[in-house]
């Protein structure tokens, strides 16, 4: 229990750990001022056996007590205030730091780390800590003390059922140590049920199109519905195993405390104890329980404040990428690869490649899925590191940049979008939000997205859904197009930058790009055949190797993977459906 608080503190930032020390400071104190009553219930219970009860002993009596209640409140309110402002702080730091760290994570680890256990941990964790952590680490620490305080002052009052409690007390924490490890297991399985939960939920909602166009309503619900009932089974599981553990702490609370007011009956029986102190002994026995219970009771839960706080270490103690560089400008923009190679979980991705790109050229890659063509990209621009080799853009090695300053020089536009739950204006303008509405409606306009933000209801105001979900496919291709204009970085890389786009769009997108890119350094990923004939070199990416490189001019003399590539697009386009019938 006492090593639990102890991670749970050194978790926390130093200004936090400070206000949780404060406030289990002034938990001391509101314990002190709680075990008030006992000389208040001593003063009364004196006078009343004495048969002297005046209105001065009343006075005293109502005065400790109001001491004790104020006092006690004041100092449980500033605990309260304290551990509240500790917990929900400490999170929120805690959150922006996984967001600062993630940032800079290799992109492989989102390959091995679901995104629902990332969301878990940042959401339910962190919830977990803000709300259960606070109100757990209250009570327990304010239910030890006091505990403590009461058993200090039975001891004053008589050794013996001083020294009772205290054996109880050990059977006690033996008991808890036990619930304790039950906890620590099924804490760790409650949580990462969770994560699967959330895991499923994400993949279910992102997924609804081709659920339903499938048909696969009826499975892909069975696939919910049974990490819900496995959630479900998981939290039951835990509070069943835990609550003949809190049954047996009650019960042994109940016990000693029967046994403290049987031995102090008998003691004052036996002649050696007065009867003020073994009605004292006897109320104190109370006192001990209510206290005690609540502590016990809620401790189970720390063993769940325990994993989720592991839970963040671990993402937090994943290695980063390099980054500490240096803030540099290079002289140029030619970007060289020296007989790189990367492999992902042992199955070799990009097998010595050697090329160069020089700045203010176009160089697309092509080649069969999964032959490495965005891997290529990702090591060019350092989403990874490659595992041998090096990479360099302006005659320095890509990890001598600090990763801001690398990216400084970079502007992607994927074939993927994703845009945030914001304006317009703001989605265009996130790489310079301080960016004028001129240049934001002059890069939309580049990006022919103007017309159709006109149509909004809001125009360039109009606040999108998550991830661009108010949107079609073309219009969010189109806005991150403006995006990255706006950037106005001198290297481009396109991912298929027209794959979404309509038709009658097309064209006029295509003259978009070609301004974009003029004296830019261009990488494309591209099946079209008008978006790579033009480039001034092409490289065909198979089996994690350049199989062919050359103009769109010299690789059609050639019987290689490019050429059929083109006669197959070609075949495709000239293809009728009346022919087909025919």
């Amino acid at each position: 229990m006492f090593k639990i608080l102890k991670n749970f503190f050194g978790f926390c930032a130093p200004e936090d750990r400070r206000r949780f020390y404060a406030s289990i400071l002034l938990s001391l104190f509101q314990a002190m001022f709680e075990a008030l009553k006992i000389p208040a219930i001593y003063v009364m219970t004196k006078a009343l056996l004495e048969k002297n009860v005046t209105g001065q002993t009343c006075l005293i009596c109502l005065g400790i007590m109001l001491v004790s209640i104020i006092g006690a409140g004041a100092f449980k309110s500033k605990a309260t205030m304290l551990q509240t402002e500790g917990g929900y702080s400490t999170c929120a730091g805690k959150r922006m730091k996984i967001a600062e760290h993630l940032r800079y994570l290799p992109m492989g680890y989102y390959n091995e780390n679901s995104l629902g256990r990332i969301m878990s941990v940042t959401t339910n964790t962190m919830q977990n800590l803000e709300n259960v952590a606070t109100r757990v680490v209250m009570i327990v620490c304010s239910g030890l003390l006091t505990t403590a305080v009461i058993t200090v002052m039975i001891l004053v009052f008589d050794w013996r059922i001083g020294l009772i409690l205290c054996g109880g007390l050990a059977v006690f924490f033996k008991i808890n140590s036990g619930m304790m490890k039950v906890s620590a297991d099924m804490a760790k399985l409650k949580l990462e049920k969770d994560a699967a939960l959330v895991a499923k939920v994400i993949e279910y909602i992102q997924g609804i199109f081709e659920v339903r166009t499938f048909r696969l309503t009826g499975s892909r619900s069975r696939d919910l519905n049974t990490a819900i009932d496995e959630n479900e089974q998981a939290n039951s599981a835990m509070e069943l195993k835990l609550i003949p553990y809190m049954t047996l702490q009650s019960f042994w609370l109940k016990a000693l405390g029967t046994v403290i007011v049987l031995m102090s009956v008998l003691l004052h029986l036996g002649g050696s104890m007065e009867l003020l102190t073994t009605v004292i002994m006897i109320i104190s026995s109370y006192l001990i329980y209510a206290q005690l219970d609540s502590a016990g009771t809620y401790s189970a839960l720390l063993r769940t404040v325990d994993v989720s706080v592991r839970q963040a270490e671990e993402i937090l103690a994943t290695p980063q990428m390099d980054i500490s560089g240096e803030d540099i400008r290079p002289d140029s923009f030619d970007i060289t690869a020296e007989d790189i190679s990367f492999a992902y979980e042992k199955r070799k991705i990009i097998d010595g490649i050697s090329l160069k790109i020089p700045q203010h050229t176009a160089t697309a890659i092509v080649g069969p899925s999964g032959g490495g063509k965005t891997t290529l990209t990702s090591l060019l621009s350092r989403f990874w590191d490659v595992d041998s080799g090096r990479v360099t853009l302006g005659g320095r090695d890509v990890r001598d940049y600090s990763m801001d300053a690398l990216m400084k020089n970079y502007s992607f536009v994927f074939q993927r979008v994703y845009l945030f739950a914001d304006t317009v204006a703001n989605n265009i303008r996130f790489g310079q939000p301080e960016a004028p509405m001129e240049k934001v409606i002059e890069a939309a306009k580049k990006a022919c997205c103007h017309d159709f933000i006109m149509q909004l209801p809001e125009g360039y105001d109009t606040v999108i859904g998550e991830g661009g979900a108010s949107l079609s496919g073309g219009e969010k291709q189109r806005i991150s197009i403006a995006r990255a204009i706006m950037k106005d970085a001198p290297i481009i890389v396109l991912d298929e930058a027209t794959a979404n786009v309509d038709p009658e769009n097309e064209a006029d997108l295509i003259k978009a790009i070609d301004a974009l890119t003029r004296e830019k350094t261009i990488i494309m990923i591209a099946h079209r055949l008008k978006t790579v004939r033009n480039a001034d070199r092409i490289l065909v990416i198979d089996g994690g190797r350049i199989s062919e490189q050359g103009t769109h001019a010299e690789l059609m003399q050639r019987e290689g993977i490019y050429r059929s590539f083109v006669e197959s697009r070609r075949e495709a386009a000239s293809w009728r459906l009346g022919g087909a019938l025919r």
